[in-house]
């Protein structure tokens, strides 16, 4: 992550953390369409946060965070098709 002044920079990383796994977890967990809702949901919050830090990622950098939504979102697809 990129330090700034918005609202989130005030949320200790801690607490990002713990908040995206739990939501994630139950994604998996849950499944059916209420996962893949909150799945896809996760997958908007990153895919925006990657938009706003894309100009200063280094490729290496966007290519490992645009790897990481494509699995977020195929998680998520699956969820539905299962």
């Amino acid at each position: 992550m990129l330090p700034g002044e918005g609202p989130l920079a005030r949320v200790p990383a801690v607490v990002v953390f713990v908040v995206v796994a739990a939501v994630f977890a139950v994604g998996v967990i849950v499944g059916g369409t209420v996962g893949a809702v909150l799945l896809g949901l996760l997958a908007l919050g990153v895919a925006a946060l990657l938009a706003a830090t894309w100009p200063r990622l280094t490729p290496g950098e966007r290519v490992v965070r645009a790897l990481c939504l494509l699995v977020l979102v195929a998680i998520a697809v699956g969820q539905v098709v299962a």
